[in-house]
């Protein structure tokens, strides 16, 4: 792989492990998988939900969870100092109605990424929140019944609050939100919304993670290239994410991230000219 200077294509920041329990693979096999496809280094960037989150099955860590991690997560370091940089980071799924008890857990360790994103919508008429990255029946259903766009305009009001209460220092997937509803489309509104979290990005000098999983669910990163492209307009720094489930799955596509970079790059310097 070739270097960018827009982004390190040779540094993971989105790697999760069975801790999450919908992962697969121990913390080692991770790094070992890191080593062997080049990387220089790697952020475990393990889930946090709310505790009042009321959903069918748990997909993030406990507290206890969290202190396993972080042990495993030093022997580690100690044993591969000389082959691999390794963070320990957390993946925080925003909730709006308590925020201080994310405040409270995330101040109890030393993260070396703090990814922001919002994943439970709880909804009055459903009997779950609703999961927004989930491709199961039920939940792409309960979307579907409450309205998409109502959803979505909900997901991007509550991302930008989520980035200006947060201890942030990125954005994870920031368009994945009911990816698995077929035909969605962005409505002028969401267009807006995501210019002013952008703008909230920028303003809080967080970066935007470029996530790399999107190119297996539909054939782009998340988030899109026009959003990329806004991002790169406006200044905001780029990060890379592979959101690995598997061993296999780091770094995955990150090569496509250069040639995706050096095509937007270059229609805004035509645009410019």
């Amino acid at each position: 792989m070739n270097t960018h200077p827009l982004i390190d294509i040779y540094f993971d920041t989105h790697i999760h492990t069975r801790y999450c329990h919908h992962a697969t693979g121990t913390m080692e096999e991770y790094v070992l998988s890191a080593i062997d496809k080049g990387l220089r280094h790697i952020v475990f960037l393990e889930h946090m939900e709310g505790a009042a989150v009321n959903y069918f099955e748990t997909t993030w860590l406990t507290d206890k969870d969290f202190d396993d991690y972080f042990e495993e997560g030093s022997r580690l370091q100690d044993s591969y100092s000389d082959r691999l940089t390794i963070g320990l980071g957390v993946e925080v799924g925003y909730d709006a109605a308590h925020p201080e008890e994310l405040l409270n857990r995330l101040s109890k360790h030393c993260w070396e990424q703090v990814g922001v994103s919002y994943h439970f919508m709880p909804v009055p008429d459903q009997p779950f929140d609703l999961n927004l990255v989930s491709r199961q029946e039920r939940n792409v259903q309960a979307i579907r019944e409450t309205g998409c766009e109502q959803v979505l305009t909900n997901y991007f009001n509550t991302l930008t609050e989520a980035v200006r209460v947060l201890p942030g220092t990125k954005v994870c997937h920031l368009d994945a939100a009911l990816r698995f509803q077929p035909g969605l489309e962005l409505s002028s509104g969401h267009w807006q919304q995501i210019g002013e979290l952008l703008d909230t990005i920028k303003a809080r000098d967080m970066a935007l993670e470029i996530n790399t999983s999107g190119f297996v669910i539909r054939g782009t990163p998340f988030p899109a290239p026009a959003i990329i492209k806004m991002a790169l307009q406006k200044e905001i720094r780029l990060i890379a994410g592979s959101d690995a489930h598997r061993p296999e799955d780091v770094g995955r596509f990150f090569d496509k991230i250069l040639a995706l970079l050096e095509q937007l790059t270059s229609e805004i310097n035509e645009e410019l000219a």
